[in-house]
This record gives C-alpha cells, structure tokens and sequence, in this order.
C-alpha cells in the first residue's frame, strides 16, 4: 500500500482546521486538567485502551486517590493495585503498570522519561502509549495511532486495509507522522483522537460537524459506512467452567491466580474449565484436588454466570462444597486463604467471579 503523498499546504490546512475545531469542542476530562503531568497521561492513556471515557473517569479517579504518585505506586502491594483496578478488566494494564512504576524508581530515579525510545523500555508501553505521553506530557513529536485516529485517517484518506493488518497499520503510521504539526503534537494527537470518539465515530458519523469533511474521501464517494474495512468476525470458543464455594465451618476457600496467567494476580473461587463427558460436580471436585491437593464434597449449584472475553465466552457454574479432608497447598494456584464472607470485599476478583459473590452476599 502507497502511503498518499500530501502537499506542505494541505498538511497545513488539515491540521489547523482540527486544532481549531479542538480548542472549541474538546471534553473537559479529568486528565486533561493537568495536561502535563506525565504520571496523570500515562495513567490515563493506560485506562482508556480498549475501555470507554465514561468507564475510565470513576476509574482514573480512585486510581490517583489511592496512588497520586510514581512511587506510591511503586511501593505498593501488587494486590492493592488490582484491587483498585477492579472491574476495569484487561488486567495486565495494572500489572504492567505497577511493574513499570518499580523500574521508573530505579532506573530513572522515579521521573517518568520523556522520549518515546526510552517510554518503549518500560513495561506496558507500546508505541501508542509512549506517543501519546511524550507528545502530551512532554511536547514531543510524536504520532499516535489508536482506533479513533485509524478511524479518521481510513476515511479521509480512503485507505481501505484493514486497520490492523500490518502494511495497513505501518501506511496509517506514517501517516500520522506526515501531518503532525511540529511543536503542536500534543494537542493534534488529542484532537484527532476525539474526533473520532466523538465526530468521526465508528457507526452514524457526524460528518456534517466534521472539520475535515470537505476533503474526506470517504464522505465525497459515500464511503463513511464502509470504512475502515472490518476484520471478518469468527465464531468465539465457549467453554462450561465449574468452581466450589468451598465451605470449612463459616469461612471460605479462596485461590490466587498465577501472574503469568489469564487475570494473573487476581483470587477466585477453586475449579476450572469442564472436560469432554465430564460433569460439573465431577468438574469442580477433580480441579479442587489438582489446583489445592485436598478432597471436598460438592453440594448444589446455586449460581450460573454467563460471561464473554475477548477470545472466548464461557458459562460459569458454582456449586457450594463442603471441605473433607487435606491441608490446601498451593499447587495449581500461586496463593490460598480461608476467609470470612464478610471479607470477601477486600479481595479483587474476576467479573464472573463477583456475580457469584453477589449472589452469596
């Protein structure tokens, strides 16, 4: 794919007609009040991937509250950190960050960088990522590309790849260097990423409102429904999954899970996904004895949970149980604890997981 070749005047014009119509209509958001503090864009930028403004801001606010600094967050128990972070899914992003945190203590003193060479080193952070805080933080010339600007750039520019294909995505790239303007980065990258949150959306666009609408090639051939072209969706994998309540007098058996794994950190009542012809009571009794090492009689369902991931979907089935016998080892799990229902709170768990506690409580 040709990366279009745009004249110094066009870049001219299409950046200033979006940095004006930016200076007008841009949201007043939490993050945006304090622009240039790094530690607040990285937070922010972190939130927002693959998460909605509305979502974010409660979110974000809680985050700052409980750790307003680098080394807060550094200094943290990582349980504390995903305890905040509950609900926000993706829960890598907060492993990541409090990880990134430890390694801006030590290796930069606690100052976040400022280059996007140095940003990539850290952990989490991609190229979007370190753009967005070297343009916005630190007035760096950077591009960024998220789905709000590959939205923009497919229907201006009538690119019709898929966005995230790689000769597609390294076109879009390129093209978000080309018209950055130069000392203005930050708030190009801002403007071109709420014109399409809230402009240039993905279904419906306002183009009638559109800074840029006079030279939008997709809006001059109709095309502004049909781009960017769309992955074809296939069918996601759904897996029966069966957990124990597992109950020792009036305390209940909680496990960790591995960091490395899916929601790594995060606790969750014992069991695992169903084998072929196996039953769910069978189910939660064999994952108990190979995650813990210890026997339980399994009662009656009471709760099932239907929940949807990125790459899957699965039915979630609990069971209240009762221990038999056997100390809990952690085997299969990174952690374990007896605990009062009541404590339960303290805990972050997986959102299928907290529609059982609902259920409990």
């Amino acid at each position: 794919m040709v990366t279009p070749k745009l004249s110094t005047a066009r870049r001219n014009v299409f950046a200033a007609r979006l940095l004006a119509w930016y200076a007008q209509n841009k949201r007043d958001l939490p993050w945006r009040r304090d622009a240039h503090d790094p530690y607040r864009v990285w937070i922010s930028e972190t939130l927002l991937q693959q998460t909605q403004v509305a979502t974010v801001i409660p979110y974000y606010e809680r985050f700052l509250a409980r750790f307003p600094n680098v080394r807060a967050l550094a200094s943290a128990r990582l349980d504390d950190v995903l305890k905040i972070w509950e609900g926000a899914g993706y829960y890598a992003r907060a492993r990541n960050l409090h990880r990134a945190a430890k390694e801006i203590v030590a290796r930069f003193d606690g100052k976040i960088p400022s280059t996007v060479e140095e940003l990539r080193t850290l952990p989490g952070i991609g190229r979007y990522t370190a753009g967005a805080v070297a343009s916005i933080a630190f007035g760096r010339d950077a591009p960024v590309l998220d789905g709000n600007v590959s939205r923009v750039l497919c229907r201006y520019f009538k690119v019709e790849g898929e966005p995230k294909s790689a000769v597609t995505e390294r076109t879009l790239w390129e093209l978000a260097g080309t018209l950055l303007p130069r000392g203005r980065a930050g708030d190009f990258n801002q403007a071109l990423m709420e014109l399409g949150a809230t402009v240039c959306t993905p279904r419906n666009p306002q183009c009638a409102a559109c800074p840029i609408t006079r030279a939008c090639l997709a809006r001059r051939l109709n095309l502004q429904d049909k781009l960017p072209t769309k992955r074809a969706k296939r069918k996601l994998p759904h897996h029966q999954v069966a957990v124990g309540v597992i109950w020792k007098g009036k305390h209940i058996l909680i496990a960790k899970r591995f960091a490395r794994d899916l929601l790594g950190g995060l606790w969750e009542f014992p069991g695992g996904h169903c084998e072929k012809n196996e039953t769910l009571a069978h189910c939660v009794a064999r994952e108990t004895r190979e995650e813990l090492g210890i026997a339980i009689a399994v009662g009656e369902e009471f709760a099932v949970v239907d929940h949807g991931y990125s790459h899957f979907k699965i039915t979630l089935h609990a069971f209240h149980c009762r221990w038999i016998s056997g100390r809990p080892r952690a085997v299969g799990c990174a952690a374990w604890k007896w605990i009062a229902p009541r404590d339960l709170g303290r805990y972050a768990f997986p959102a299928a997981n907290r529609k059982i506690i609902a259920q409990l409580q």
